[in-house]
């Protein structure tokens, strides 16, 4: 019996042993031509397999690539993209850069230093509008990582600080929203006990 244990390990199991046995037989054939012609045939056949990924941008580019794949970069043939070559494949990625720079009150996020950097682009009624979001959403990132209530001044305060002393809120009338409202409510959506009880006896009734 031929078992798969006593057979060439496949390079792309999921095409399965005819395809990859096509993929053998291309490389055997000596004229160009004709060799062009079967690979073409192949990348068919492959396509038909993974009909649900014919909409995928560059489709055709990926078979072909695991046509090398499977021929383990042997096969001679021209392909309609550049050759993927055994190099390419196991090259290492490049090292990412990671941000360097240290900010203080992290727990704000990046975005909140963007928001007061077109704050300061603005001028008028339209910056002090933007201002007061800026403050109430920072407000809002306060009480979800530190505590449950927090005082309007300590926000003012980094404000100023985040911004470099350019908005200053310290000395202002308008007060944030309180700490109820910005609060994210964990009891929302869910049903209450009275709610669930009488659930619970509608459920028995139908019993």
């Amino acid at each position: 019996m031929d078992y798969n244990t006593t057979r060439k390990p496949l390079i792309i199991p999921e095409y399965g042993r005819h395809v990859q046995k096509m993929v053998d037989h291309c490389m055997t054939i000596k004229d160009d031509v004709k060799r062009n012609e079967f690979a073409g045939i192949i990348v068919e056949v492959m396509g038909e397999l993974n009909p649900h990924l014919r909409d995928i941008p560059d489709f055709q580019h990926k078979l072909w690539d695991q046509l090398f794949i499977m021929s383990n970069f042997r096969l001679e043939v021209d392909s309609p993209f550049p050759k993927l070559t055994r190099e390419i494949i196991q090259a290492r990625p490049n090292r990412m850069a990671y941000p360097k720079e240290e900010f203080k009150y992290k727990y704000y996020g990046k975005n909140i230093r963007r928001m007061i950097d077109v704050a300061l682009s603005w001028e008028g009624d339209k910056r002090e509008g933007l201002e007061m979001v800026i403050a109430n959403h920072m407000k809002k990132c306060y009480l979800i990582w530190n505590k449950d209530t927090v005082d309007d001044k300590t926000i003012f305060n980094h404000l100023y600080e985040l911004s470099n002393g350019k908005i200053d809120l310290r000395d202002g009338e308008e007060a944030l929203l309180s700490s109820d409202r910005l609060q994210v409510n964990s009891s929302i959506n869910k049903p209450s006990a009275k709610k669930k009880g009488k659930s619970n006896r509608n459920k028995l009734k139908h019993k």
